[in-house]
């Protein structure tokens, strides 16, 4: 790619003397000649192009492309188009055909007519800040900044926080308009490279995202994408924003952005179309059940139905509460995690009446909880069900009950490596589970005794905001901090709590 590149203070052009000093270290190393790879802002174009006119005079042969493939501007100005990330493009192109052997000049032109065909836009949660300075503009919290360039200046527009997949095609209207003097000239049945570029601020997973979005559009508009290029390659500082380009290609074009090099940022992609490859998202197998009968639909499948619709009412109304708790002590998506659950098991609800078999219902819930709730949550409430089905096969009694809820425990113990009183939601579970012994003798009460389980548990939930945590990641956290019960206590102690007034409710 590059030879030699030349740094000025930050988002400053670089010194004329800077620049002469590389073009003549370029030229002492026995090059033909030097191209200048310039972007177009006002500073660059004055400082590179006297430097070119001083090496010019000192007999070294130098030509220079000035780079312009910002797609904000509609209506041009005086002083063109910015020159923008597509740039890292020229430098590709450009280093293959050097490496090539093809001549300076030919060089120069060739890579002039690429940039013709080529444009970028940036948005941006903010602006950025040079060290020791404040922010170059300011937004709302619901704003984004559409149109900014590479210095923290400002956009041409401002538009409402929307969805990656809005904001996508909002970019993508916008550069590839035909009201726009500066659009990419990109139709149904057109090849390009896309890249998509990290302003400085965003995380791989915010980048993946912007990209998957920016793939389906292009494609849902009948746009081959013969190269995707994701990654952090023009960056502005600490910006939270992506940039987009499209480049038109051929296919002696593609070779040339294909052609090897040794820069190390340079991303190692497969040398195959993006478009015309298959990406699909398998679901999970379930394993086979046995067959409901008819009667499962009835009385006792609608009595459970409105126990969970009551679990799920409850998680959902916790949701900021749990969220608030475990930002204390995890990374604030217990009451998130906990919702998601609650939604899943909604979304199935509606599918039909839930299995009245005991055993079926919760290998079921389990599934589905494995399957959407994610998570340790997720995992270890799948593995209490799994195994709390087990005994409720062969009974159903309140001693079958029973021995669900200590198989459920032992469950967790066993694969969570968590304990009664590491500060974990085994600790309001076991509370629960020690008074349901109750059931396994004689004549025991139903009611009676699951009142007094949620009240441990409850009670027990309470207590672990004065344990130290053995178990999950509040154990990395020192205990002079964990001042508010566990989250996942609280939520194992409300769901039980909120089966107990179901119940109640029914007179079950």
């Amino acid at each position: 790619m590059l030879t030699g590149v030349i740094a000025g203070a930050v988002f400053t052009s670089p010194a004329v003397g800077s620049i002469l000093a590389a073009i003549r270290a370029v030229a002492q190393a026995g090059t033909v000649g030097t191209l200048l790879i310039v972007k177009n802002y006002t500073g660059d174009r004055l400082n590179f192009g006297l430097a070119r006119e001083q090496a010019r005079a000192e007999g070294i042969p130098v030509e220079m492309v000035v780079i312009g493939d910002d797609s904000a501007f509609t209506v041009l100005k005086k002083a063109g188009r910015r020159g923008l990330c597509g740039t890292v493009l020229i430098h590709k192109v450009a280093g293959a055909l050097a490496e090539a052997g093809v001549g300076l000049e030919e060089i120069t032109n060739r890579v002039s007519a690429v940039a013709k065909a080529m444009g970028t836009l940036g948005v941006s949660l903010s602006s950025c800040s040079i060290p020791g300075s404040r922010p170059t503009f300011e937004l709302s919290p619901d704003e984004v900044e559409l149109g900014l360039g590479i210095h923290g200046e400002a956009g041409v527009r401002r538009v409402k926080m929307a969805s990656a997949n809005e904001i996508v095609t909002l970019m993508l209207d916008h550069m590839t308009a035909s009201a726009n003097v500066s659009r990419v000239p990109v139709q149904s049945g057109s090849s390009v490279v896309l890249m998509v570029n990290n302003l400085g601020g965003l995380s791989f997973l915010e980048l993946g995202i912007i990209a998957d979005a920016a793939v389906r559009t292009l494609e849902g508009r009948g746009v081959k994408i013969a190269r995707a290029l994701v990654g952090t390659f023009m960056s502005a500082l600490e910006m939270p924003g992506i940039s987009l380009t499209l480049l038109l290609v051929d296919e002696p074009l593609l070779k040339l952005i294909d052609a090897e090099t040794t820069a190390s940022a340079w991303p190692n992609v497969a040398k195959v179309s993006v478009t015309g490859r298959k990406r699909s998202r398998a679901a999970p197998a379930e394993p086979l059940e046995a067959p409901v009968s008819p009667v499962a639909g009835g009385l006792t499948s609608k009595r459970v139905m409105l126990v969970l619709e009551r679990v799920c009412t409850t998680l959902l109304g916790l949701e900021e509460h749990l969220n608030a708790l475990d930002r204390a002590s995890g990374d604030g998506d217990c009451g998130t995690t906990h919702s998601r659950a609650a939604r899943a098991i909604q979304g199935w609800l509606k599918e039909g009446p839930p299995p009245a078999s005991p055993a079926q219902l919760l290998s079921k819930l389990s599934l589905l909880l494995l399957e959407k709730m994610g998570g340790s949550s997720g995992a270890l409430y799948g593995l209490f069900l799994t195994a709390a089905a087990q005994p409720l096969k062969a009974k159903t009694d309140l001693p079958a009950w029973c021995a669900a809820m200590d198989a459920g425990l032992e469950a967790m113990q066993k694969y969570g490596k968590a304990a009664p009183g590491d500060r974990t939601m085994l600790d309001s579970l076991w509370a629960a589970g020690q008074e349901l012994q109750a059931w396994k003798s004689p004549g025991a009460n139903l009611f009676q005794v699951l009142t007094k389980a949620v009240q441990s548990a409850e009670a027990a939930a309470e207590a672990t905001k004065n344990m130290e945590a053995g178990a999950g990641r509040a154990s990395y956290i020192s205990s002079a901090r964990l001042d508010q019960p566990d989250p996942g206590a609280v939520a194992a102690a409300a769901v039980l709590r909120a089966i107990l007034e179901a119940l109640q409710g029914q007179g079950v």
